[in-house]
């Protein structure tokens, strides 16, 4: 058990299974916690946020609690027999289902076909339905009709990265909960956690790294840290070269340094820097994704210099400096514009012979031209 259990990806072993394990969404977990203690439970719900910041899990626990034995009134005991089927994906009163591929109305249809039989085992049926944004216009409105007159006992979970894409009718029949987007050190946070029962070590800022190219996603970053583990093996330290070679992630120290070359109009060593970072494995599309990110950050410092720290930025406090210094010359306007720019090269990237041409193009008109 011990072996096959070992086999498990990171983001799976170490799935949240109680209100108590979830990191970054306080304000959700207190939000349903203290529906579940009064009583209050709602028919529908929808978890609407990025991906990787746990709406799935929050389900899965919901559906735990609301269904539990042992009559906590609050949380999942994970002990009684409801909360480890719903663990092990046994429950035959939790029934989930991807829209992404059961998009048709003839998969809403035999859903609804079986609201109408009891729970088998627990008090109540449980419907999660993924990335409900992607059901067709006839499934979404086959669902409208079960949600507007659902069964006592039936409770739907639906989770959306893309709300504003669902019928409005839909989302007006739900209770809302928005997921935030997590931040670098409640990454961090849960990396470190991971890694220490693991028995693995770290170099130092190797795990910041992870979160940073994370981008606020727990299930991207745990699957990262996954893929580190396994090319360092379990002996010894990973250290920070080996993270940058394996998965080719982009530093904040080499965009500061582009970015330099911009400012001084230096046009040759910003087109050999680009190149360089060709020939050391660096993905060029992930370091005008982090590019981009860092310009808007800039833009942001710009408006409002109390916009970047340390906590909610994933920057040092000396690339923070460092930013500020390199914004003291420039205009709203110049960052807009240079933001534009880059975004426009990124998405030319998708479609061209020569991936880095579109990036030395705007470069070059970015160090060859005033504004």
């Amino acid at each position: 058990m011990n072996e096959i259990n070992n086999n498990v990806v990171l983001y799976r072993k170490y799935r949240p299974q109680g209100f108590d394990q979830i990191i970054g969404q306080e304000h959700i977990v207190q939000t349903l916690t203290n529906s579940l203690k009064s009583g209050a439970i709602s028919h529908a719900y929808l978890f609407c946020g990025p991906r990787g910041s746990g709406k799935t899990t929050m389900a899965r626990i919901f559906a735990k609690a609301v269904n539990c034995e042992s009559k906590t009134g609050q949380k999942p005991c994970n002990k009684c027999d409801s909360c480890l089927e719903i663990t092990a994906s046994k429950s035959i009163d939790l029934i989930e289902i991807d829209a992404a591929s059961h998009t048709g109305v003839d998969d809403v249809r035999e859903l609804i076909d079986g609201l109408k039989f009891a729970p088998v085992k627990s008090k109540y049926k449980i419907f999660i339905i993924d990335e409900c944004h992607q059901l067709s216009k006839s499934a979404s409105n086959a669902l409208l009709k079960t949600l507007e007159e659902p069964p006592a006992h039936a409770i739907f979970l639906l989770a959306t990265t893309e709300a504003h894409k669902m019928l409005p009718t839909i989302i007006s029949r739900c209770q809302r909960f928005d997921f935030k987007r997590l931040h670098v050190p409640e990454i961090i946070k849960k990396l470190e956690f991971i890694a220490k029962k693991e028995g693995i070590k770290f170099e130092n800022s190797a795990l910041s790294l992870i979160a940073l190219n994370a981008r606020g996603s727990f299930r991207d970053a745990e699957s990262l840290l996954d893929k580190c583990i396994s090319f360092s093996g379990k002996d010894g330290v990973v250290t920070l070269q080996e993270i940058k070679e394996l998965l080719g992630v982009v530093e904040v120290g080499q965009i500061s340094r582009f970015i330099d070359f911009i400012l001084l109009k230096q046009t040759k060593e910003a087109l050999l820097f680009l190149n360089s970072l060709v020939e050391e494995g660096i993905d060029l599309a992930e370091f005008t994704k982090t590019l981009i990110f860092y310009l808007r950050q800039a833009l942001m410092a710009k408006i409002d210099p109390n916009f970047l720290n340390p906590q909610t930025s994933g920057l040092s406090a000396e690339e923070i400096i460092k930013m500020k210094e390199q914004i003291e010359t420039l205009s709203e306007k110049d960052l807009q514009r240079m933001l534009e720019l880059f975004i426009d090269a990124e998405n030319k990237m998708k479609h061209a012979i020569i991936l880095q041409l579109p990036l030395e193009l705007t470069t070059i008109d970015l160090t060859q031209k005033e504004g």
